[in-house]
């Protein structure tokens, strides 16, 4: 597998797209003036490559291999490869299908970086890997022969000569190989410690207790269906007992229906005998009544037998009316008696109230003529005081005194006097409104007194009417 093309673009002073072919199967080499970009195609190689040591392609980081730091305004830099893979001897494994093979690798500006194998993205191991395969270790420290490298190589003791020729045969590759594989076996050895350190201390103890609960839920199970199978042996053994008890039912059923037709055939017979019982008293009957008809004498005496009973019969309903009738007349005079004894309270209350009322009129009537006498003899002082003011003028300070005097006596007086007016007149509207209920009271006390009275004649007049029948109340 070898070089066939590559072609550069945005990579550090290759600005535009640049291709370069013509690569000879032996041996090339990159001449030019200085700064025609003859070290950057070397970069660009090594870039493809997959070189992580950027102070070999003499930069800090990937930013820096965009053309001017992505400032003229190309923000990405893509490098690709063309390799020629007809020689199958020498193709990576896996591509041995390919004629050629190519690989891109673009990083844009900001750090991003991805591999294309055939226009297909790929990973960076994926890529590493194929060109391992053909020793091409781009991370090898003998890959690339720098100026002043001879004279390090011809110092070099045996063991750093034996690590150079290890890693141009491609055998260091393998350790490296070797020793990353041993890395990751003691990273999961140790991996496999805290998984199993974690199944003793946590999930074991867990298994347990689940085991623990899978036994007693077996346990629990057996239970429920030996609980099942008892409860059916249960339902099937009341089953029976309770069809044993239905058929005995059945049968003393059967047995009580025997005895009532045998009842019932006895009540037919002993009916039959009793009409034919009833038959011959009827003959006996109609022959006494014959032999008592002979003499004329049974009709007589049936009559008069029908005319006792009929007598009795109205005499004893007669009573029985009178004592109703008496035990209603007792129940109303005694309410009547209630009635006037309330209605004689009542009035007396009554008359306590309109004598009381006639006092306080009285009273008040007395108080107003002494009230009305002093009004008339204030009236007459105030004319006299009046009249000496007028041929006095001389004494006016002292009759003045005595006249504003007179006159409020006289003011009290009529306050006085109106007030008791209208004592008087509340009086008198208090007499007027009981006068009415008094002569309704003693109207209604007339009344059931009248009807008390009617009472107990009609009480006296039944109470006769019943000795003479024979009867006593009470």
């Amino acid at each position: 597998m070898r070089i066939v093309e590559i072609i550069i673009d945005g990579f550090k002073s290759y600005a535009v797209r640049t291709v370069i072919s013509g690569w000879d199967e032996s041996f090339n080499s990159i001449t030019g003036l200085n700064g025609s970009g003859k070290s950057n195609i070397l970069d660009a190689i090594c870039f493809v490559l997959g070189i992580t040591n950027m102070s070999t392609v003499r930069a800090q980081n990937l930013q820096d291999l965009i053309y001017k730091r992505g400032q003229a305004g190309v923000t990405k830099a893509s490098v690709t490869i063309v390799f020629d893979n007809r020689d199958k001897t020498k193709s990576p494994i896996g591509f041995e299908e390919y004629a050629s093979i190519s690989v891109t690798r673009q990083i844009v500006l900001g750090g991003t970086s991805k591999y294309l194998i055939n226009g297909h993205r790929a990973q960076q191991q994926t890529v590493q890997n194929l060109f391992q395969s053909v020793q091409l270790n781009i991370n090898n420290p003998n890959f690339l022969i720098m100026q002043g490298r001879i004279t390090k190589v011809l110092n070099m003791k045996p063991v750093e000569i034996l690590s150079m020729i290890e890693e141009a045969a491609g055998t260091r590759m393998f350790e490296d190989r070797k020793e990353k594989a041993g890395k990751t076996m003691a990273k999961k050895e140790m991996k496999v410690r805290e998984i199993e350190g974690l199944l003793k201390e946590e999930i074991e103890p867990k298994l347990e207790k689940l085991r623990g609960e899978k036994r007693a839920f077996l346990d629990f199970q057996q239970t429920q269906s030996d609980l099942e199978r008892l409860t059916r042996l249960v339902v099937a053994h009341d089953y029976l007992r309770n069809g044993e008890r239905l058929r005995v039912a059945g049968e003393e059923l059967e047995n009580k229906r025997r005895k009532i037709e045998e009842l019932e055939s006895n009540t037919a017979r002993l009916k039959s005998e009793i009409a034919n019982l009833e038959e011959d008293v009827s003959k006996v009957k109609a022959a006494r009544d014959k032999e008592l008809r002979k003499g004329g004498k049974f009709q007589a005496l049936e009559d008069e037998v029908k005319n006792h009973s009929h007598e009795m019969v109205r005499l004893s309903t007669q009573a029985d009316l009178k004592k109703s009738s008496m035990a209603e007349e007792s129940k109303k005079r005694e309410d009547a008696q209630k009635a006037v004894q309330e209605v004689q309270t009542l009035l007396k209350e009554k008359k306590k109230i309109y004598d009381k009322l006639q006092a306080q009129y009285d009273a008040a009537k007395a108080e107003l003529d002494a009230q009305t006498a002093e009004v008339e003899q204030k009236e007459e002082l105030l004319q006299t005081l009046q009249t000496g003011v007028a041929s006095k003028e001389g004494q006016e300070n002292g009759y003045q005194g005595q006249l504003q005097d007179a006159r409020n006596r006289v003011s009290a007086a009529a306050t006085e006097q109106e007030q008791s007016k209208l004592k008087i007149a509340h009086l008198e509207k208090r007499i007027k409104e009981e006068e009415p209920r008094a002569k309704k009271a003693m109207e209604q006390n007339s009344g059931l007194l009248k009807d008390l009275d009617n009472l107990k004649k009609h009480a006296q007049k039944l109470e006769a009417n019943l000795a003479k029948q024979g009867f006593r109340a009470g």
